[in-house]
């Protein structure tokens, strides 16, 4: 299934109004909510996730009337922090920004405490955005990069991830497959440190949204030197760079996106009021501003459609990263 199948449009919410009229004004629904909201996000503040986060909570806190807080719970590339969110009450008090990574995460780790598709109620897809190849300020341009990464002084050439099992891992992984350049392989515990590295030099390359490595690019830090997929992105920001396709690697049509959930039995009157919520934010001029600035194409879903989505990237990614040799571990 494929995330372009759900522009946010007129028609969406229309039919998101319906169903809430057609649920009833249930006592639990007026009540909700009378206190703040958690976000939990599973990684380092600093990062495209966090930022990301940040622009909606801002949004949905004027929409609910009360605080909605982010609260970062970075580790175990990313894993720790849903877990967390999945053992949290369902009463829609404690929800979670999720990503292509945590539906992928059976097949890279061993004993994962959390079944995505079981221990989650779907809200809604927020967006998209192609993975970035980020590199340092000296590199003139994409033949320049493979060239001096292909025979580096001292061994293979260090290509910083967000973590074993990330999203960004596996991308290096399936970059490495398809040029034939060997990298050492290094995790961070989430994007801001990695792309820290990355300007400061210890690292030669990573693989990252925009929005982790925007501030580092537009102060001449790092370099953003093209993207992943098939096509050029939307997002003016980013069409000017040449997609991996373009440069002859076929098969690094790869996407981030981003969800949010709810613990699993989170009534349906709290995540269709949620869901409700993120739609009309999301549909705001100045946060579909703030997400372009950040690479992200938005993308509002239904419940069910975000459920169906979950499944089909679950499998389709668990078999890629079975191709590109990661095991659990």
């Amino acid at each position: 299934m494929s995330v372009s199948k759900f522009p946010i449009k007129r028609r969406t919410l229309l039919a998101g109004s319906a169903a809430t009229l057609a649920l009833g004004a249930a006592p639990a629904w007026a009540a909700y909510p009378d206190k703040p909201i958690k976000i939990i996000v599973p990684w380092a503040a600093g990062g495209s996730t966090d930022a990301i986060t940040r622009v909606l909570a801002q949004r949905l806190s004027d929409g609910l009337k009360q605080p909605v807080i982010v609260d970062n719970k970075p580790g175990g590339a990313g894993h720790v922090g849903i877990d967390q969110a999945a053992k949290s009450a369902p009463d829609g008090y404690t929800l979670a920004i999720v990503e292509l990574s945590h539906v992928y995460a059976p097949a890279v780790v061993a004993n994962l405490p959390y079944d995505m598709l079981r221990d989650f109620t779907p809200i809604t897809l927020v967006g998209t955005s192609p993975m970035v190849l980020f590199t340092g300020p000296e590199v003139t341009d994409f033949k320049g990069f493979l060239k001096s990464v292909s025979n580096p002084k001292g061994g293979p050439s260090a290509m910083a991830n967000s973590g074993t099992g990330s999203i960004s891992h596996l991308v290096g992984e399936l970059f490495s497959q398809e040029t034939k350049i060997k990298f050492n392989m290094v995790p961070y515990r989430g994007g801001a440190p990695a792309m820290v590295d990355l300007a400061a030099g210890q690292v030669s390359s990573y693989f990252a949204t925009l929005a982790t490595g925007s501030s580092l690019m537009a102060a001449g830090k790092v370099k953003a030197l093209a993207v992943t997929g098939r096509k050029r992105s939307d997002v003016p920001i980013l069409r000017s760079l040449p997609t991996m396709t373009e440069l002859g690697l076929k098969n690094m049509d790869v996407a981030q996106w981003w969800a949010l959930v709810a613990p699993a039995t989170t009534p349906l009157e709290v995540t269709e009021r949620l869901r409700l919520e993120l739609l009309s934010a999301m549909s705001d001029l100045k946060v579909v501003e703030k997400m372009s600035a950040l690479g992200v194409e938005m993308k509002g879903t239904s419940r069910d459609q975000l459920r169906g989505f979950l499944r089909s990237e679950s499998e389709r990614w668990r078999t890629l990263a079975r191709n590109v040799g990661l095991k659990p571990q």
